[in-house]
């Protein structure tokens, strides 16, 4: 419910509410005081009534109480209240044993003597530790030297080989403030852990329990282990350090023993743990004055400050007992450090942020302070603008402010800004950036007005003077005189705003120039004065140029691909008239595909030949020119209808491939001329004998009893590349049931991947479609799975039935 403080102040003036506000926190903080100290001695009254019933030691008694709190499902508070009002529960004793593994009739007497046991039987290591531990704490404090300690006791009888100690930092980040059994580069590593998901140690300050990890491979999948490597210590565990407060604090035991911890283990550490608390929290509600430290600190920073001649404070942030930011207070500030009321320097310091100025409260300069101090990030806030009083007068000033962070705390500096000088470079800044200024011209006086980047468009000196309407139009070119005119004309006579493009001769050649202007006019209506903007745009129009003489140049060359492109697919249609299909040649069945590539403009140049020559043997050819285009094509219908023609009349197989290198060699139109591979074949089917040369072609595919393999190769090389060319035959004598396979590399190459690499995956791919009788069409299938075409494919297979 709202303090009757601040709801008696609503309404009021900023300081009032302020003030209001800091009476509500303070009336409410000795509340939490009174209720605080309340709860305390009922707390201590029930451990005594426990103590007295039970005959345990005072931390017994408190752990029985919560044990109590946990079973019965009610608060630690309720509990208490139960346990003075006598009401009578039963298990009370009982519990004792149940939660130190004892009988109840000896909970007692185990409790005096140390009682963590184990499987229901004492443990005299565990005893003995216990004492020794409880012995060494009353002189230890500092948290390195409690790890030590811990490691010590409990290395032998637990297996714990390495304990970390972490406090919770200002921003929620864990800082480690004592170790043991790790080396210091480990613990270097892990000094400061970010206020992240997934932190085991951190979830156990959060949700105030302990945290078991003894599955690592499992744990690994949800947490970010602390103090790798995950085999040296298999099982850990995090807990908090019991406080009356929110935990700040967190002991992290690493232990060498692989498997769950056991009841007496998790017993035992939980009572360390609070034996401890007494070295590693500050005593209760104990004001923590500032340390030496951070005095001299504060002081070294005042310094600073002192040599600035800025205005700059320094802000320490006041936390809540849960570490929420409730206000700042100011610790240091520059002597030109002023602020709204005047307060000057030291007079500033000491005071809080919200109680001085309880405006910015939940607005974006407090949001800002939050997220630098949180992340680290430099805040350098948009102006804004807060108004005060001066001798009586409201006035509106303009503020800047810049924070970042140091250790924990806000350096913070601010620059008041004069509106109309800031207004007036703004101004100066866009006119000059958008190549714009404005202009005034009064129509009953004759004066004009420019801005200095009207001067700058005209090119014109300014101790001229600006130009009247008139002298305007003098600048302006013959053909844009007309609608000049007539637009000045509208506006003076009918008010009617212009929006004028126009062009003027200057020294700099012709420029591009617009103008925006309105008129105003008295109260019987006449036009008494014209302003507005005049703006250069000659560097857009040349732009504007420049595209359509781009996209024109786009169109026609676009235009022209697309005739070359139709032309070129119609010439490789009329030679190429069947992209696929399956013939039946000198007793062979030939299964022919023929796939054009998906992606580019350009006709390729891959293209086949199978016919009957006069003699019954039957010829098969395929070929690779290389490039795209119409001389692609003009080269494949050269080599096409040569190499028929030959054959046809007889030649030898290396013969028809020497005159078609002189030929590509002799008609050459440029330096570079024309190349191609080819591979080319004789059947004889008296024999089934297959003679064949090749020119630079990737090498036939052989499918023959279940085996793939590419046939050895008669030497040639590309045609077109060597007058010196020499090319040699081999005969492959083939069975029935075989299958040879004529291809263009289209079929196996990958950008980016060896070419051997493709070989083997088409020769995997083909023998796999034979064994799984899918070979009828095997030409058809092996390019119809290829993935998306970057290259045309043109394709053969050559079958010998098995019943020939």
């Amino acid at each position: 419910m709202e303090d009757e403080a601040v709801r008696s102040a609503a309404g009021a003036s900023p300081e009032v509410l302020a003030l209001a506000k800091v009476v509500a926190r303070l009336r409410a903080e000795v509340e939490d005081l009174e209720s605080g100290a309340a709860m305390a001695a009922v707390l201590e009254r029930a451990k005594g009534v426990v103590m007295a019933q039970e005959g345990v030691p005072e931390d017994g008694a408190y752990e029985l109480l919560q044990e109590r709190a946990e079973r019965h499902r009610c608060s630690l508070m309720e509990e208490c209240w139960f346990t003075l009002a006598g009401s009578g529960r039963p298990g009370a004793s009982t519990a004792v044993g149940e939660l130190y593994g004892t009988p109840s009739g000896t909970a007692a007497q185990s409790l005096r003597a140390g009682p963590y046991p184990a499987s229901g039987q004492y443990d005299p290591s565990r005893r003995a530790g216990l004492a020794r531990l409880a012995e060494d704490l009353a002189d230890t404090r500092a948290p390195g030297e409690v790890a030590e300690l811990l490691r010590a006791v409990l290395s032998d009888a637990e297996h714990v080989a390495a304990v970390l100690i972490y406090t919770r930092g200002a921003e929620g980040s864990l800082d480690l403030v004592g170790h043991a059994g790790i080396d210091r580069s480990l613990a270097e590593q892990w000094s400061h852990v970010p206020p992240l998901g997934g932190i085991a140690a951190l979830e156990a300050l959060a949700e105030e329990r302990a945290v078991w990890l003894e599955d690592l491979a499992h744990d690994a999948d949800r947490y970010q282990l602390i103090g790798d490597p995950p085999g040296q210590w298999p099982t850990r565990a995090w807990i908090p350090v019991p406080s009356d407060h929110p935990a700040t604090t967190v002991v992290g035991f690493f232990r060498t023993l692989p498997g769950p911890f056991g009841g007496g283990t998790r017993s035992l550490l939980r009572r360390v743990v609070r034996m401890c608390g007494g070295a590693l929290l500050p005593p209760r509600d104990a004001v923590q004055p500032e340390t030496t430290d951070e005095s001299e600190a504060v002081a070294a920073i005042q310094r600073v400050l002192d040599a600035l001649p800025c205005p700059a404070v320094l802000l320490t942030p006041l936390r809540s007992e849960d570490g929420t930011v409730e206000d700042f207070r100011i610790d240091a500030a520059a002597a030109e450090s002023v602020d709204v009321a005047g307060r000057r320097g030291k007079e500033l310091v000491g005071r809080r942020i919200l109680e001085t100025y309880p405006t910015v409260a939940g607005g974006e300069l407090w949001d800002g302070y939050l997220d630098t101090l949180m992340t680290g990030t430099l805040y350098e806030g948009s102006p804004f603008t807060y108004e005060e009083t001066l001798a009586g007068v409201p006035r509106k000033s303009v503020y800047s402010v810049r924070a970042s962070r140091l250790g924990d705390r806000l350096v913070v500096s601010w620059t008041r800004h004069d509106t109309s000088r800031r207004e007036a470079r703004r101004l100066a800044d866009v006119q000059r950036l958008c190549n714009l200024g404005w202009a005034t011209w009064e129509l009953l006086t004759d004066a004009s007005t420019w801005s200095d980047q009207v001067y700058t468009i005209f090119g014109r000196d300014p101790s001229l003077g600006p130009m009247t309407l008139e002298e305007l139009s003098g600048h302006l070119v013959p053909d844009d005189l007309p609608r000049f005119g007539a637009a000045v004309q509208r506006l003076l006579t009918d008010g009617e705003a212009m929006d004028q493009p126009f062009c003027i001769t200057t020294t700099r050649g012709i420029r591009h120039l617009r103008i925006v202007a309105e008129a105003e006019s008295d109260s019987d209506g006449t036009p008494v004065e014209v302003h507005g903007f005049i703006q250069d745009l000659t560097a857009q129009r040349g732009i504007e140029t420049a595209l359509r003489d781009s996209e024109r140049a786009n169109l026609i060359q676009r235009g022209m691909l697309k005739a070359e492109r139709a032309l070129a697919a119609r010439l490789q249609e009329t030679l190429l008239p069947i992209p696929e299909q399956s013939l039946e040649l000198a007793g062979l069945c030939v299964d022919v595909a023929y796939l054009p590539a998906e992606t580019g403009t350009s006709v390729g140049g891959d293209w086949y030949s199978a016919i009957q020559l006069p003699d019954g043997c039957a010829l098969f050819v395929v070929g690779d020119v290389a490039g795209h285009g119409l001389a692609a094509v003009g080269t494949m219908a050269q080599l096409r209808f040569t190499t028929k023609g030959m054959a046809v009349t007889g030649s030898k197989l290396p013969a028809v491939l020497s005159r078609l290198n002189s030929l590509l060699l002799h008609t050459a139109t440029d330096t570079s001329g024309a190349t191609a591979t080819m591979v080319m074949a004789r059947y004889r089917p008296d024999g089934r004998q297959l003679s064949w040369v090749r020119a630079g072609h990737l090498p036939p595919l052989l499918i023959r009893g279940g085996e793939a393999h590419f046939v050895s190769q008669p030497e040639g090389c590309l045609l077109g590349a060597s007058f010196d060319a020499v090319y040699g035959e081999a005969v492959l004598d083939l069975l029935p049931g075989d299958h040879l396979l004529l291809y263009t590399d289209g079929l196996v190459e990958e950008p980016g991947e060896d070419i051997e690499d493709g070989l083997t995956r088409f020769a995997a791919a083909a023998l796999r479609l034979v064994r799984e009788g899918r070979d009828e069409t095997l030409g058809r299938t092996l390019a119809a799975a290829r993935p998306r075409l970057r290259d045309d494919i043109c394709v053969l297979d050559i079958h010998v039935p098995a019943e020939s």
